[in-house]
């Protein structure tokens, strides 16, 4: 007999995800931020690369919107994730469910963080120079126009030139975690996505 998890564990489970992420995240972009020059890059197999790169934009460095709208879009984005994960609870969903909504959660917050701190704590990284630690308001930049950092590179198929033709984009942790959620979510949880959204009451839907 499989045992069911109740509200409260629910509830911490999806808490812990979300703390440890975000911490995993912020520990590997501070580490990169006061360690790597801008553009240095370390290979750890041909296949996979640590090179640190910074951007305004969204996950793997596309730039659709005005830096203060972008922060401002993923601060209200996760205040909405967070109460559907209350709903999610209440209505018993399916564990893995939450999970991957906590994933989701965790990605937007650990690069939200990026956005609003960073430019107040951090120097200008440089081709030639590591950033480092400065006092609060000293920064290279204000409150909200922080800079995502980024170091995971992976091109996987490059041609005889040497040319990469995937995986170009660098991306961080945080990025990882909303992207393998929404595909998971895409192949094994979109039942649980479309019963959730719908205005039908599902208030057991744990087997």
């Amino acid at each position: 007999m499989t045992r069911t998890m109740t509200h409260a564990q629910k509830g911490w489970l999806i808490s812990g995800i979300i703390l440890l992420i975000v911490l995993l995240d912020q520990v590997l972009k501070i580490y990169i931020k006061l360690h790597f020059t801008l553009g240095e890059t370390v290979q750890i197999f041909p296949w996979w690369q640590i090179c640190f790169i910074e951007n305004d934009g969204m996950a793997f460095g596309i730039e659709w919107f005005d830096k203060l709208f972008l922060t401002l879009f993923r601060i209200v984005a996760v205040g909405l994730l967070v109460w559907y994960m209350v709903c999610l609870v209440k209505k018993n969903a399916r564990t893995g469910y939450l999970v991957m909504i906590a994933l989701v959660t965790a990605g937007a917050l650990g690069n939200i963080i990026d956005c609003m701190f960073y430019g107040l704590i951090f120097s200008q990284s440089s081709l030639c120079e590591v950033a480092h630690l400065v006092p609060i308001g000293d920064g290279y930049a204000p409150f909200f126009y922080g800079k995502v950092v980024d170091m995971l590179y992976f091109p996987l198929i490059t041609n005889s030139a040497g040319e990469v033709l995937f995986f170009r984009p660098v991306f961080n942790l945080a990025d990882s975690a909303i992207t393998v959620a929404v595909i998971l979510i895409l192949l094994f949880y979109r039942k649980d996505l479309n019963d959730t959204l719908s205005k039908k009451e599902t208030p057991d839907v744990e087997k």
